[in-house]
């Protein structure tokens, strides 16, 4: 018979074994979107099977290792400063944002082949509502335009930030101009349109 003790004991044991395996595949896939389970294992310095106890199948090992990465991002977000004039806090909300895209752009690769587009906007929601929040306090202070919806703008905003990655790892955008590129691009497609007078 398994004392009470003994249980708590267990599942520490396999939470730590968990995060070990997600940390391994967040760094692996992070490296080869093609990682397989026996890399993050070794990675991670467990069998095989123990990963498959823990993660069934392989898209549920990426689900997890992206959204460790995710939370993991969101701290860094959370801590931008986005007061002020809404275009220099975009700048400063695109610049940590694409740093921590360019850093797990194969992780996110790796997710895009494996989970619906319906989760990957799921797990991006976080995200996705800064930027939003940011673009609608810049249309009411009058710097980003008004005439498209902000749903649009947002996902536009993703669009670059995950096509620059694309760019980079078929090399044809230089990674030192990346984020100067992605804020400039952003930033002409966000701008209120001039109203010229007659």
């Amino acid at each position: 018979m398994v004392s009470a003790d003994t249980r708590p004991r267990r599942r520490a044991d396999a939470e730590r074994s968990i995060t070990r395996i997600v940390s391994a595949a967040r760094e692996c896939l992070s490296r080869d979107p093609d990682a397989t389970m026996e890399d993050i294992a070794k990675a991670a310095g467990v069998g095989r099977m123990t990963v498959y106890g823990h993660f069934r199948t392989r898209p549920g090992l990426v689900e997890a290792a992206l959204a460790e990465a995710l939370r993991a991002g969101e701290l860094t977000l959370g801590s931008v400063d986005l007061t002020g004039d809404a275009r220099q806090a975009m700048n400063r909300l695109l610049a940590s944002s694409w740093s921590l895209v360019a850093e797990s752009a194969a992780l996110l690769s790796a997710a895009q082949r494996v989970l619906p587009e319906g989760r990957l906007r799921e797990l991006h929601t976080g995200a996705a509502d800064r930027v939003e929040q940011l673009i609608g306090r810049g249309q009411g202070d009058g710097v980003f335009r008004t005439d498209m919806p902000v749903t649009w703008l947002v996902n536009a905003v993703q669009y670059i930030l995950h096509g620059a990655a694309e760019e980079i790892r078929l090399g044809r955008l230089d990674p030192a101009e990346a984020s100067d590129v992605v804020t400039a691009t952003v930033q002409s497609i966000l701008a209120a349109p001039a109203h010229t007078g007659s």
